[in-house]
């Protein structure tokens, strides 16, 4: 019954909105608002709605241009019109990212969350005891906290993760596996265990985004406010389904510049984008506002608010301080690629284009990241990176393919934490490869 409801008020809704045919938004003072089914919303005004058609004109501002689309109704959620809101497609919670898509976990209270991490903390994952460990016997398991001699991943622990662990998925498990043997070698050395906590804590959370088991380790090693780790801990609340936990986490007299934008994009998640931007006000005047600019212009991006996400990326190029010339070239090219997705996927229609694969390419941390996007119907039927040279991309690959099918968009996807530029590229490929022409 209460479905016949919905579905009768929601039929009501887009038959008012369609018989307003032939009006137009730009005598009127009030901006109009679009609500994507993705839960990314944009401002602007509907300037002709096609009744047969069952679609809408809507005219929004993008930096220093002004973009026209086309809007069909199944694809939008809601329009705000005349200062009226009509509903014209039902909202799909599935498709909306929230805190515990993830997890699959609803909101929970700080002593639910507690409990749940304790648990799961004092617990080896299912996997653990059936995984191999897999390394060379010229490793050295002291892992001291400055190793001696040159670059090593065949002896030194930290090289080891960073080179042979961390850029193959095959060898997360036996790396983690690896890190706990380490942690009961250095029983009673107060110094290495921490760290062996902190790196656990890390990997748990960046490779296989096993909340509960991330912040164990995190609140084990004392990870403190204000530094990368403590920014994780504070997504491991949210994403576990207490906001309060994480709030409280985030609250620090002093951030790391690193930490402050991972803190910036963790706030744009949340949809606390007045946070967001007090945390964006701390590094705009530091030789690092550039990492800042861009977390603040995809936390905008994410929320469908294209305009501010355009202005962060364009104080990016006019920026004059970066750590070094390469940082120069790799941050500007993704702000420009940015700025160049937003304006080119607008002015697409999927569900116009012709069936068939279509290329394209952006700018990842270690170079160019080429995807192809296959459509059948005037759908996403897949997403694939056929080329990339990134090392640290954790889960962000297949994490944002997944995305971008789920929401058949690249509007309101989310960075993966820890490998966000990753992330992004993967996006501006797939807006860029929708304006092509399909091979």
């Amino acid at each position: 019954m209460l479905f016949r409801m919905c579905g009768s008020v929601q039929r009501l809704s887009l038959l008012a909105f369609a018989c307003l045919l032939g009006c137009t938004s730009s005598t009127l003072e009030a901006e109009d608002l679009v609500e994507f089914l993705n839960g990314a919303k944009v401002k602007g005004s509907v300037t002709s709605i096609r009744k047969e058609a069952m679609e809408f004109d809507f005219t929004a501002p993008f930096g220093q241009r002004t973009v026209s689309k086309t809007y069909r109704f199944q694809e939008v959620h809601a329009v705000t019109y005349q200062g009226k809101r009509f509903i014209l497609t039902p909202m799909n919670l599935a498709s909306v990212p929230s805190p515990d898509t993830d997890s699959g976990n609803s909101a929970r209270t700080p002593r639910e969350v507690d409990r749940v991490i304790d648990q799961a903390g004092k617990n080896f994952p299912d996997w653990f005891a059936s995984t191999e460990l897999n390394y060379p016997p010229t490793l050295d398991l002291g892992w001291p906290i400055k190793p001696e001699g040159g670059w090593n991943n065949q002896k030194n622990m930290g090289q080891f993760i960073w080179d042979v662990i961390n850029p193959n998925p095959g060898r997360w498990k036996s790396g983690i596996k690896l890190v706990h043997l380490c942690l009961d070698q250095h029983a009673g050395q107060a110094e290495l265990m921490k760290r062996d906590r902190a790196t656990l804590g890390r990997m748990y959370f960046d490779l296989l985004q096993d909340y509960e088991r991330a912040a164990y380790w995190f609140r084990l090693a004392g990870v403190q406010k204000g530094e990368g780790a403590g920014v994780k801990l504070a997504e491991c609340y949210w994403r576990l389904g207490c906001e309060e936990m994480a709030l409280q986490q985030l609250v620090s007299r002093t951030y790391t510049v690193g930490a402050a934008a991972s803190a910036i994009k963790l706030y744009g998640n949340m949809s606390r984008y007045d946070d967001a931007q007090k945390m964006m006000a701390r590094v705009v005047n530091t030789n690092a506002a550039y990492e800042g600019l861009i977390a603040m212009g995809d936390a905008m991006r994410q929320a469908g608010r294209f305009e501010e996400a355009i202005d962060c990326y364009e104080g990016v190029l006019a920026s004059k301080q970066f750590r070094n010339a390469d940082y120069e070239n790799r941050f500007k090219k993704r702000a420009s690629e940015s700025i160049e997705a937003i304006q080119l996927f607008e002015q697409v229609n999927i569900t116009s284009l012709p069936d068939g694969t279509y290329e394209g390419e952006s700018t990842g941390y270690n170079g160019k990241i080429n995807v192809e996007v296959s459509l059948v119907g005037g759908q996403i039927e897949s997403v694939e990176v056929v080329s990339h040279n990134e090392k640290q991309f954790y889960s962000a690959i297949t994490d944002t393919q997944n995305s971008i099918l789920r929401l058949q968009s690249v509007r309101g996807v989310d960075g993966t934490s820890g490998a966000t530029i990753t992330s992004q590229a993967i996006v501006n490929a797939t807006a860029k490869s929708l304006a092509g022409t399909a091979k």
